[in-house]
């Protein structure tokens, strides 16, 4: 069995893509550049994008499209997703996608829920996501631990949960944060959405001293603060306060990663022993608007750039320098997806 170097864990979804106009978010009560977990009332919304001529089907689920793009970074066979499916052809399309990129996948598979779907509504190169988990929701952490499953688990080097897997499966996410901080490897996660941090706050708090790479954009940083009465919009203060939770291993300091879109990238690494902060910011390079396609998904490979150059040995600035390249070629495709022929990174 070939090691895979990067575990991830999170929901798969399909997603169901089109563009709308403003009428049609209000609608729903749908915000712009939200992410919400749908309602009863929002369910009309996946029978209404199935009938259109226009729609794009794009695996996603956000922790997958993560490890899609890590693979598309990293050599082949080094990444490897675990997540929960139904038996039906929308799982079907997960694997295809996944296996362009070289992707592998060790679903858990229900045999009576559908596969989960997400409507990307694209509105003026802004996304709202809409999610029905389904079978997404019932992953379970025995299957982590199955001994084929467990063994890949073992031999990687590297973790990345997306935040969302805090509303279906804390207990799995412990069950890697606890291998990892025994085993001292990194495990990366990504806060995903303001309302996990609103809503899903004591999951959040309970797999945070495993962490030691936090991952989140200003929106879901602001969230964060308020949920924990922070006192402050400022996303030093933030990224500080996240650094210096209580922690679990304590032989690697933990790095707050707050992306702003197109303002700089803020990096904060908090040293215990010392009680100091290493504070840095990092420029985006702009790109021009009609090099713009759908920035559905630049979160997520930004995280993918991220996490493949620490599997890879890279230093924390040149593993931001990936992040944002990896966002920026993402945004030039349609749905949270990449270019073939295959780009490299240069410097």
């Amino acid at each position: 069995m070939s090691s895979y170097k990067l575990v991830c864990l999170g929901n798969p979804l399909l997603d169901l893509q089109a563009n709308v106009d403003k009428e049609y978010l209000a609608k729903y009560d749908l915000k712009d550049n939200d992410a919400i977990l749908a309602d009863p009332k929002h369910m009309p919304i996946y029978e209404e994008l199935i009938k259109r001529d226009d729609l794009v089907l794009v695996a996603g689920g956000a922790a997958q499209n993560t490890a899609r793009g890590a693979q598309y970074i990293l050599p082949p066979k080094s990444v490897v997703y675990f997540g929960s499916v139904g038996k039906d052809v929308y799982a079907e399309r997960l694997n295809q996608a996944n296996e362009e990129y070289g992707l592998a996948t060790r679903y858990q598979v229900q045999e009576d829920i559908a596969t989960g779907k997400c409507a990307a509504l694209i509105y003026d190169h802004h996304r709202s996501l809409v999610t029905d988990l389904a079978a997404a929701n019932h992953f379970k952490p025995d299957h982590l631990q199955k001994p084929e499953n467990w063994a890949i688990v073992e031999q990687a080097s590297h973790y990345y949960i997306g935040g969302f897997h805090l509303t279906v499966s804390p207990e799995a996410i412990k069950l890697l944060g606890k291998h990892a901080s025994e085993t001292n490897k990194p495990l990366a996660l990504n806060f995903s959405a303001p309302f996990i941090a609103q809503f899903f706050k004591q999951q959040l708090d309970e797999v945070l001293p495993y962490v030691d790479y936090v991952i989140a954009n200003e929106s879901e940083a602001a969230a964060y603060a308020e949920a924990h009465d922070l006192k402050t919009e400022d996303v030093v203060e933030i990224a500080k306060a996240v650094a210096k939770l209580p922690k679990d291993n304590k032989q690697r300091p933990r790095t707050v990663i707050f992306t702003q879109g197109l303002e700089p990238t803020v990096t904060v690494t908090y040293d215990a022993d010392k009680d100091s902060y290493d504070v840095n910011q990092y420029p985006v390079k702009e790109l021009a608007k009609e090099k713009v396609v759908d920035t559905n998904g630049a979160g997520d490979a930004f995280a993918a750039g991220f996490i493949a150059s620490l599997v890879e040995g890279k230093s924390l600035p040149d593993a931001v320098d990936v992040g944002q390249w990896a966002a920026a070629l993402s945004i030039q495709q349609v749905g949270p997806s990449f270019p073939f022929p295959k780009q490299t990174y240069t410097k």
